[in-house]
């Protein structure tokens, strides 16, 4: 019995034993690895280069007042579309109390003159009728009346001028109406009726009315990094992504490029242009950030495959192409454009063929 436990237990450890061995023999084999693969397909390669800026409107003024005062009222709200020669606002005059009240002096002075001058004109004219005096000296007297008619209705002008911005003699033109120069619509009414304007001359721009531009011509206004900007050129298209418009890109052409750079956070910038090709059905409004894209080159329709697909050996591209289940062979290719993810294939695979891919 006690040989037979013997034997039993002898088995027991030798199995163990054996079984052990056969696992971590198993367990030390390595798995087969199976690559997977790629063909090279037909797309379109694009390479560009990214600008940030603005869309704001080619013509865009700043409509300001001809003479000082204060605004007495207001005609139109930021998004009313106007035309040239629309009212904007009226200015009540503030007159400068020591211009009016030279201004009165004056007239009065010229009252007292015409009188002086209507009686002996009167009296001048009578002696010339009965003959006494010569045509020469009533002509004088003619001549001063006349002078003093035309020195009354001048200060009669100035006076109305200095308190009302307009003339009885200049009809219903008038500085106090402020009207648009162009077409287009309101963009910002900067002031309120109250405030205090001041009129643009050699000396002073002005105070700002409003902000009118021309909607349906925008431009985009962006900066490209000196590394970029000798790679474009006028005429170059650009595709616009507006970020406040989802899903919609605008066509743009390129038409100005800043012969000056500007240093911004450590880099030259250089300020581009391009004219924006508007849709109908979308209204751009100005100053919406935007991104352009500029086509440095592009390829349509052409053999590509994923660059990280490449190795490379010294000055040469290859890549490994599958000629058996698993099996591959090195082959050559010769590349063209790239947009940073594919690459176009000029020669070396084809589109039936496997490329491994590399991990």
């Amino acid at each position: 019995m006690k040989t037979f436990i013997k034997i039993f237990i002898l088995v027991v450890v030798l199995g163990v034993f054996i079984f052990t061995i056969y696992f971590l023999y198993n367990k030390s084999q390595a798995k087969p690895v199976v690559f997977e693969t790629t063909s090279p397909v037909v797309t379109n390669i694009i390479k560009k280069t990214v600008a940030t800026g603005s869309v704001l409107p080619r013509k865009e003024i700043e409509i300001k007042p001809k003479v000082s005062g204060i605004i007495e009222e207001i005609y139109v709200v930021e998004g009313t579309i106007i035309r040239e020669g629309d009212l904007i606002a009226k200015v009540q005059i503030i007159p400068n109390m020591v211009n009016l009240n030279n201004a009165e002096s004056r007239l009065n002075r010229a009252k007292i003159a015409l009188q002086n001058a209507e009686r002996n004109y009167d009296r001048q004219k009578d002696l010339y009728e009965q003959k006494v005096i010569a045509k020469t000296d009533f002509e004088i007297y003619e001549l001063e009346y006349k002078n003093a008619m035309e020195e009354l209705e001048s200060a009669e002008n100035n006076l109305d001028l200095i308190k009302e911005g307009q003339s009885r003699t200049k009809g219903k033109a008038t500085n106090t109406l402020i009207t648009s120069t162009i077409s287009g619509m309101v963009l910002d009414v900067v002031v309120e009726t109250g405030n205090s304007v001041i009129e643009s001359n050699t000396f002073n721009e002005g105070s700002t009315i409003a902000i009118i531009a021309d909607m349906g011509e925008m431009v985009f206004e962006g900066k490209v990094d000196e590394s970029e900007v000798g790679k474009i050129r006028e005429g170059m298209d650009l595709i616009l992504t507006i970020g406040a418009i989802d899903n919609i890109d605008f066509h743009a052409i390129l038409e100005h490029i800043s012969p000056k750079g500007v240093e911004e956070n450590g880099a030259i910038q250089f300020e581009i242009k391009a004219a924006v090709e508007l849709i109908d059905s979308v209204f751009v409004r100005a100053g919406y950030s935007a991104n352009a894209s500029i086509v440095l080159d592009r390829r349509d329709s052409v053999l590509a495959i994923s660059e990280s697909l490449l190795q490379f050996e010294k000055d040469s591209a290859f890549v490994e192409v599958e000629t058996a289940p698993q099996v591959f062979e090195k082959r050559h290719i010769e590349t063209g454009l790239s947009d940073g993810i594919n690459v176009e294939i000029l020669s070396g695979v084809s589109s039936e063929d496997k490329i491994k891919k590399i991990y």
